[in-house]
C-alpha cells in the first residue's frame, strides 16, 4: 500500500486531500507543522509526500532537502497557491518531483503522485515553447508582491515602478494560451 504523509498547515485542505486521496488507496498521514514534519516522516515512512509551500511562518521549500535525505525515495510533490516559474524551478532543484497550484483537483494530484513509467514525462516529451515575456513579468511581480506579503507600495518600490502602475500590470494577467 502507498503511505502518503501530507504536510499542510490548512487543517481543512489537509482532511479533505487525506480523505480523497485515501479513496485512492493512500494511507495518509496529516502534519501541519513544519517543525514535527521530519520527525512525522521518519516514524511513518511515507513513499509519497504533499508539502505546501507556505506553512505558517515556514517556507515548505526548505524542508525539501532534509524530507530527501531521509526518504531517497519518496516521491514528492509541492502544492502552492503562489505559483510562478522561479518557485517550481528551485523546488524541482532541490529535489520535489513535481510542483502544482492550488486548488488543486484530486486527479491532477493523483496524476502527479503517479511513478509508473507511463505516466512519467521525459524532458524529450516537453514541447519548448518560449514563454510570453507579459506571462514572465506577470509571474514575476507576482513573486516579489508575495515576498512583501501582498504590499503594493513596498513591492512597486523592489520594482522600480510606480505604484499605479504596478497595480494596473497586477490587473492584467496574462490568459493561458499567451504561454
Amino acid at each position: 500500500m502507498n503511505k502518503l504523509l501530507i504536510i499542510e498547515d490548512d487543517l481543512a485542505l489537509a482532511a479533505i486531500l487525506a480523505r480523497r486521496l485515501g479513496k485512492h488507496g493512500f494511507e495518509c498521514k496529516t502534519c501541519h507543522h513544519a517543525s514535527d514534519s521530519l520527525l512525522m516522516a521518519r516514524q511513518f515512512v511515507p513513499t509519497h509526500i504533499v508539502l505546501d509551500m507556505k506553512l505558517a511562518e515556514h517556507n515548505g521549500l526548505s524542508l525539501i532537502k532534509p524530507l530527501r535525505q531521509l526518504l531517497p525515495q519518496v516521491h514528492m510533490v509541492l502544492l502552492t497557491g503562489f505559483a510562478s516559474i522561479a518557485t517550481a524551478v528551485e523546488a524541482i532543484r532541490l529535489g520535489a518531483d513535481n510542483y502544482l497550484a492550488k486548488p488543486v483537483d484530486t486527479q491532477t494530484l493523483l496524476n502527479a503522485l503517479s511513478v509508473s513509467a507511463e505516466t512519467t514525462t521525459t524532458y524529450d516529451d516537453i514541447e519548448e515553447q518560449p514563454l510570453n515575456p507579459k506571462r514572465v513579468e506577470w509571474e514575476h511581480i507576482q513573486q516579489v508582491l508575495a515576498n512583501n506579503n501582498g504590499n503594493v507600495s513596498e513591492t512597486a518600490r523592489q520594482l522600480g515602478m510606480h505604484r499605479r502602475t504596478l497595480q494596473r500590470k497586477l490587473l492584467k494577467k496574462p490568459t493561458a494560451d499567451n504561454r
